[in-house]
């Protein structure tokens, strides 16, 4: 198993060990932020960030410990807003910008969830990739 380390106290109270000391992290406080919803038909994965894109929390259906089938259903990802709402009022948020994205069955839920979280929405805008042109249809059956 190898030697075990020897922690020495100091004069001053604190502990002298061989690796570096750790920071303590800082909380921070942000009024506003942006949500993105990505709700596949598989998935609903959930990102809080800052007005700066910064990404101050996430989770998705699959960490909150769905798994399978059950990772795409509207519940999961209710519970995942709700969740994820939870945080962003310890952080201190009041107010969010909702961005979905997908087809997923997830969406309306997890927006709701949020509402009902205690959050103010001010915008919920669906950015869906939508092709323009779109792939080359096949070409028609010979029989």
């Amino acid at each position: 198993m190898g030697k075990k380390r020897i922690i020495k106290k100091s004069e001053t109270g604190s502990s002298e060990s061989g690796t570096a000391a750790s920071k303590k992290k800082v909380k921070r406080h942000v009024a506003r932020g942006f949500v993105y919803i990505n709700s596949t038909y598989n998935n609903t994965i959930i990102t809080l960030t800052d007005e700066t894109g910064a990404v101050l929390a996430s989770g998705s259906a699959g960490s909150f410990g769905f798994s399978g089938a059950k990772k795409g259903t509207p519940y999961a990802a209710s519970k995942v807003a709700a969740q994820l709402a939870e945080r962003a009022q310890a952080i201190g948020m009041q107010e969010i910008s909702v961005y979905v994205r997908g087809i997923g069955a997830g969406r309306e839920s997890a927006i709701r969830s949020i509402a009902g979280g205690g959050l103010a929405i001010s915008m919920i805008k669906d950015i869906t990739p939508v092709p323009f042109n779109g792939p080359k249809p096949p070409k028609m059956r010979r029989v």
